[in-house]
């Protein structure tokens, strides 16, 4: 009986915290999707990285924090909806609600076609920020979930050093564990400039961190 109670334990608290998790409160007050919303308004407001007139690519974007974040930094007067100083394109295996002037792509990144889609949506035109929230699913066992997160984290390497402006900036999502020292590496041999984040709003006991990479070698 106690193995059965287990889990819903862990559910309780895991809902209490998110409950009671002041980031999910300003998200709610705010008018974001998701919590992590925070998570890169902290990385652009201390590097700025993100100014009206960007383009703006932004992968493993559902349900779509990160791009209504990207939206108010580009809209001339920081509102949600209306005029819009700039382009967002964003990208998610997952369905996403539409967000005014977000040209959004559902698919698979790690799909030839898919990034065709991505690359005929930029249409040939350099991009200043990528950003990618993009994770696999986790099986629990770390070399597999390692060499996962790192393919992901290789073909947006891949992309960026493909459609970056010289002096543009890729921004992902990584854990610490297997594999983390490797991905530093990679970031080290593409970019002038890398910055390991941990924002506030990624919660402590996460082993969630961020590399910001800018201005390609």
């Amino acid at each position: 009986m106690k193995a059965n109670n287990k889990p819903k334990k862990v559910n309780k608290a895991w809902l209490h915290d998110h409950v009671n998790d002041p980031y999910v409160k300003q998200a709610q007050k705010d008018g974001y999707r998701a919590r992590a919303a925070y998570k890169l308004k902290e990385i652009d407001e201390q590097l700025g990285l993100i100014r009206p007139g960007h383009i703006v690519v932004d992968l493993g974007s559902a349900p779509g924090a990160w791009s209504q974040y990207v939206r108010r930094r580009l809209s001339p007067d920081g509102a949600a909806v209306g005029a819009l100083n700039g382009t967002i394109i964003s990208l998610d295996i997952l369905p996403m609600e539409p967000i005014e002037g977000v040209v959004f792509l559902q698919g698979d990144f790690r799909e030839e076609s898919v990034l065709e889609q991505l690359q005929e949506a930029v249409e040939g035109r350099p991009v200043d920020v990528v950003v990618s929230d993009m994770a696999p699913n986790l099986s629990g066992i770390a070399s597999a979930d390692a060499a996962r997160i790192s393919h992901l984290i290789e073909l947006a390497v891949d992309f960026a050093r493909s459609h970056l402006k010289p002096d543009g900036t890729l921004v992902v999502k990584l854990f610490h564990g297997s594999g983390y020292a490797e991905l530093v590496q990679l970031f080290k041999s593409n970019f002038k400039v890398v910055k390991p984040f941990k924002p506030k709003a990624s919660r402590d006991r996460s082993a969630e961190t961020f590399l910001v990479g800018t201005g390609l070698k």
